[in-house]
């Protein structure tokens, strides 16, 4: 199943809160991307249905192994793209806005070349 961006939207959405709380329900998801309650609640069904997330029967997220990978993959351009942008001398709000954008129709081959480049600042 190809991920369209909202639905990657929601799995780094997921995943960033499982980070930080270590345990998340639909109602963080909805506080944190400022969507309604049944948006959330219908984009949790397709990514369970999908196989990119359970739901406990207390209503706990959980990802699965191909919704971590997803997560963490989107999560790492987000990362990598809004750090390119600011040593670009983009503010930190714009960068954070242009990456969110860009995470999802960036090629890899392209990914891996900024990726690449932006290692010899890190290093």
């Amino acid at each position: 199943m190809g991920l369209h961006e909202s639905a990657e939207m929601y799995l780094e959405t997921i995943y960033q809160l499982l980070q930080e709380r270590g345990s998340v329900r639909s109602v963080d998801v909805a506080e944190s991307m400022g969507y309604s309650k049944p948006s959330v609640s219908r984009a949790v069904g397709l990514l369970k249905q999908g196989g990119y997330l359970l739901m406990d029967k207390d209503g706990s997220l959980t990802l699965t192994e191909a919704g971590l990978i997803t997560a963490q993959k989107v999560y790492e351009r987000h990362t990598i793209l809004t750090g390119l942008l600011i040593r670009l001398g983009v503010s930190p709000e714009t960068a954070a806005e242009d990456a969110c954008k860009m995470e999802h129709v960036i090629s890899d081959e392209t990914f891996d070349a900024m990726k690449k480049h932006m290692r010899q600042y890190t290093e």
